[in-house]
């Protein structure tokens, strides 16, 4: 819609993408664009706080205290997509979009964003896309299933894998589609 205030939309809804976006800057001011950007926080000591904060959220502050001024750029992978969920924190994004965001991770990277996942779905609204069926089932309290941009399904997630409604979303579910 025209009327609609993309600013406000964007610092509520946050995405995270397959391939983790974090921007050519330091890890600090990946974490405080956001909150300058929206004019959430220009006060120094309280963009230090927001940034551990947030990095201790989703369990990067340890291992990247003392390396807050080197570029974002340089994280591994699974780093490098904390820190984006990180970013979304720190603006306090009511949803939290993730497209993938498990994809271009190894097995153990993949095991310990779930659980970020798991502990965030508390206090955040996640929508989740992912082709994985498996990973649905452990992360998800309830799910979709669409086909060609059509919802065939959406219910609880162990109704959904163990009992579901329409043929095509067990036919996906059992590999028999897709």
């Amino acid at each position: 819609s025209p009327e609609a205030d993309l600013i406000s939309l964007r610092r509520k809804v946050g995405m995270v993408f397959q391939r983790p976006n974090p921007f050519p800057l330091s890890v600090y001011e990946n974490i405080a664009f956001g909150l300058k950007i929206h004019h959430i926080e220009k006060d120094r000591n309280a963009l230090d706080g927001i940034v551990e904060e947030s990095l201790r959220h989703v369990l990067l502050w340890d291992d990247l205290k003392d390396k807050l001024k080197r570029s974002a750029l340089g994280l591994s992978l699974e780093q490098k997509q904390r820190l984006c969920i990180a970013r979304l924190l720190a603006v306090k994004s009511d949803v939290l979009l993730m497209d993938e965001p498990c994809s271009t991770l190894d097995p153990q990277a993949t095991q310990r964003i779930e659980d970020l996942m798991r502990e965030l779905k508390n206090q955040y609204t996640i929508v989740i896309v992912t082709h994985n069926m498996q990973q649905a089932a452990r992360v998800s309290d309830e799910t979709g299933f669409m086909l060609l941009g059509e919802m065939i399904e959406f219910r609880k997630t162990g109704d959904i894998f163990t009992a579901p409604q329409d043929k095509r979303t067990e036919d996906y579910i059992t590999g028999r589609y897709g």
